[in-house]
């Protein structure tokens, strides 16, 4: 009878197994410093001035506060890499169920090209969700064969980086937005089965410049996975004016403090000429306490001056006159924790 019931047992172990462990699906995600799904970070790169220039803050929903990342960003340990590896690895950026694209007005091992807009990130999804990773690091990232690295030449500057998850439903939103970005996509692949919903992204990927929507700008509100909205401003090249003082600031009704790449002789001075302000921040100060100016920081951020509005945008326009005519956009959310991160680093600014 021993004899006759082993491969009865055997067989019943087998099913066990595969009861147990069925088919294990990896949602594509931002990833937190630990590499678990986060619906949400911030990233801020510190200046060069500041150790090695490759030591970042990090913020999501469930840290609340920057925090000192324990990695650089030149590794895949921090969650810029873990969240991107999910393209490079496994060589996922050949499959047919996954939509990307990188862009960058300057690309890594590319020359600069005029017309492009001044933007820069990364789309990947599936049929599922995905991430949109916006940030201001020009030469990244590399493309998906390199793996992922960091340029040198990101170093010198503060630098920083927000990731969204987002359900697929919104993704052609944002390919919509970003046409009025004229991004310049230097990497990409629309499978055909997202043909249908993604026609304006592939005929980005496939580097054609079509005509630009017939309004100058637009706004849509964006759901995260887990319901956060966030608010997307995108203007085009037609939009002749800083983002800041002639639209953001009036459409969300809050006088703003701007943090954005400040070069003498270039950048656009505080502005109060109309009902709600653009001031310029002038010395941002992290925790540490790590103080620099705004000369050496090439984020672009802003906050509402006041408590009660709580806003808070980041995305891909510096206060000069040279980007008065680039297009570009700005992600705003009223996240308290990402508002409060932001409005408390502000160590001073040039009001009118």
């Amino acid at each position: 009878n021993m004899l006759t019931m082993e491969p009865y047992g055997a067989c019943c172990k087998v099913i066990i197994v595969f009861l147990c462990f069925p088919a294990i699906r990896t949602d594509i995600t931002c990833r937190n410093e630990a590499g678990e799904p986060v619906d949400w970070f911030v990233v801020y790169k510190l200046p060069k001035e500041f150790g090695s220039g490759l030591g970042y803050m990090y913020l999501d929903s469930a840290v609340e506060t920057w925090q000192m990342s324990q990695f650089t960003v030149n590794t895949s340990e921090g969650a810029i890499g873990l969240t991107l590896n999910q393209l490079y690895l496994g060589q996922a950026y050949m499959s047919n169920s996954t939509v990307y694209a990188m862009y960058n007005d300057g690309p890594p091992d590319m020359d600069y090209l005029k017309g492009y807009g001044h933007t820069k990130g990364v789309l990947l999804f599936d049929h599922a969700q995905g991430f949109w990773l916006s940030h201001s690091v020009p030469h990244f990232p590399y493309f998906p064969e390199r793996g992922y690295q960091y340029p040198s030449s990101g170093k010198l500057n503060g630098q920083t980086a927000l990731c969204m998850t987002y359900k697929y439903r919104q993704f052609p939103i944002i390919a919509r937005q970003l046409v009025y970005l004229i991004p310049r996509v230097y990497n990409c692949s629309v499978p055909s089965s997202f043909l249908d919903d993604f026609a304006d992204l592939a005929q980005l990927c496939e580097g054609s410049k079509f005509p630009l929507p017939s309004s100058s700008k637009n706004i849509e509100s964006l759901l995260s996975a887990k319901g956060e909205e966030f608010v997307h401003f995108a203007k085009s090249e037609r939009f002749v004016d800083d983002i800041y003082t002639g639209w953001v600031a009036q459409e969300l009704g809050t006088d703003l403090l701007v943090e954005t790449w400040q070069r003498q002789n270039r950048e656009l001075p505080s502005n109060c000429s109309l009902e709600n302000h653009a001031m310029n921040v002038q010395k941002v100060c992290l925790p540490g306490p790590t103080l620099f100016e705004s000369r050496h920081d090439h984020s672009k951020w802003c906050v509402s001056t006041g408590l009660e509005d709580q806003w808070a945008c980041v995305g891909d326009l510096n206060r000069e006159r040279a980007q008065v005519n680039r297009a570009g956009g700005l992600l705003c959310t009223r996240n308290p924790f990402v508002y409060k991160a932001f409005r408390q680093v502000v160590s001073s600014y040039k009001d009118c």
